[in-house]
């Protein structure tokens, strides 16, 4: 390793000590470690704090202002009633409902779509506390259910990043898209167990400022005072924010900045004064996944994350059971990406070493391939990327509480992805 790769795992190791220890707040140690990787020459200013230019910070940074408007209309009173009327109805049913309710949402718009991410943790943050079923056992099934959707629909964005890393291989042969669903359905499937069997060990904590009765809590928010044409142009304004958010791969950079036009237009009508809008854009939550970028883009760069993906792949032998190599690559990649957060790039430095490995053995590559792009999205059990980071910030889970859920729903949807890969595409 070089002097380099060790300082870089050393910022992360601090940064991750620190955030496990809960010796500063929230959001904190990931601006210590921006600042330790300039000292140490790492990066400079600009590389080091690259996250806060970054364009998907910025747009669910705005997007927050934007809900901290659409939570003083009566619509939100409405959504809130619905959601609290639901949790109140009877604990672990109306809990399998609501996992099963948000995975077929994100068949609708795509899993880890960000803007639908955002939108299902912010409406989880504005449930008030009850015993009959604590928003804390909510946060973590349901934001991780964002990512995936139980009928596998929208595959178009995996299903060609596997062609792609094939092509460009060398290996021609075509990929089925229908095969490639199934294999995101027998994960999706396996992640569903997991929430259903985990439920009674999830946190019991209320994750609002302070512990209130439900009924005491919706009188408390409830609209009040706001004319009706405000409360009109704040809806449009969060739904126009939120349909751009899941249109980015259409809009492109317009995308990134209509919560921030939704957000200022609130601030001019006086929506949201700029208390509010300051305190909202620049969240502990936000904070924190600012600073990971250039943590993750030092690691990167440093060459740490090639050297063990090479070392690895020159350790296989044909001895080595097939879906145990698809476990092994699916493993580093997501880990990759979870420590770098960069989903694509760690896909993209791993996926030609699985594809190349395979096929010096004399194995079909297109397992590998499947299972190693789709792991690329399925860390979070660190949270040191954008959902993961909100999932912990916003449900006030200590470390332990969150590895305890994330770290087995981490393996299981691992596992069952590199034996879906393997069965379904065979080597």
């Amino acid at each position: 390793m070089t002097t380099q790769m060790i300082l870089a795992l050393l910022v992360l190791i601090i940064m991750i000590a620190l955030i496990m220890f809960d010796v500063l707040p929230f959001g904190a140690p990931p601006i210590l470690a921006c600042l330790l990787l300039v000292v140490t020459g790492l990066s400079t200013v600009p590389e080091a704090f690259a996250g806060f230019a970054n364009s998907s910070v910025i747009m669910i940074a705005t997007f927050m202002v934007v809900l901290a408007g659409v939570q003083k209309t009566r619509l939100m009173d409405k959504v809130k009633e619905t959601l609290i009327a639901l949790v109140n109805k009877g604990g672990y049913k109306s809990y399998a409902l609501l996992v099963i309710v948000v995975m077929l949402g994100a068949s609708l718009v795509g899993g880890g779509n960000t803007g639908y991410y955002v939108l299902i943790l912010s409406l989880i943050s504005t449930i008030p506390y009850t015993k009959k079923m604590p928003t804390s056992k909510l946060m973590m099934p349901l934001g991780f259910a964002t990512n995936h959707p139980l009928i596998p629909l929208n595959v178009a964005l995996y299903y060609g990043v596997v062609s792609s890393v094939l092509e460009t291989a060398g290996y021609l042969e075509k990929v089925s898209m229908a095969k490639f669903a199934v294999v995101n359905f027998v994960m999706a499937i396996a992640f569903l167990i997991w929430c259903l069997v985990s439920y009674k060990l999830l946190p019991d904590h209320p994750i609002a400022a302070a512990e209130e009765d439900a009924a005491a809590k919706i009188d408390k928010t409830k609209a009040v005072g706001m004319p009706a044409w405000k409360e009109k142009l704040t809806v449009v304004l969060f739904a126009v924010s939120v349909v751009g958010m899941m249109m980015m791969n259409t809009l492109g950079n317009m995308a990134y900045a209509i919560p921030g036009l939704a957000a200022m237009i609130l601030l001019l009508t006086k929506v949201v004064d700029f208390k509010e809008f300051r305190e909202n854009m620049f969240a502990p939550v936000i904070l924190m996944m600012a600073g990971v970028i250039g943590v993750a883009d030092a690691l990167a760069n440093s060459g740490f994350t090639a050297m063990i993906g090479e070392a690895i792949a020159g350790t296989l032998g044909a001895s080595v059971p097939a879906v145990l190599i698809i476990f092994l690559f699916a493993l580093l990649t997501s880990t990759c990406a979870t420590f770098t957060g960069s989903n694509m790039g760690s896909v993209y430095i791993f996926a030609p070493i699985a594809i190349a490995a395979c096929m010096s053995l004399g194995l079909n590559p297109t397992a590998a391939a499947a299972a190693v792009v789709v792991s690329g999205w399925q860390g979070g059990y660190m949270p040191i990327d954008g959902m993961p980071a909100m999932i912990m910030g916003m449900g006030k889970y200590k470390l332990p509480e969150f590895w305890k859920f994330t770290v087995p729903m981490y393996l299981i949807r691992i596992i069952a992805l590199s034996v879906a890969a393997a069965v379904i595409f065979p080597m």
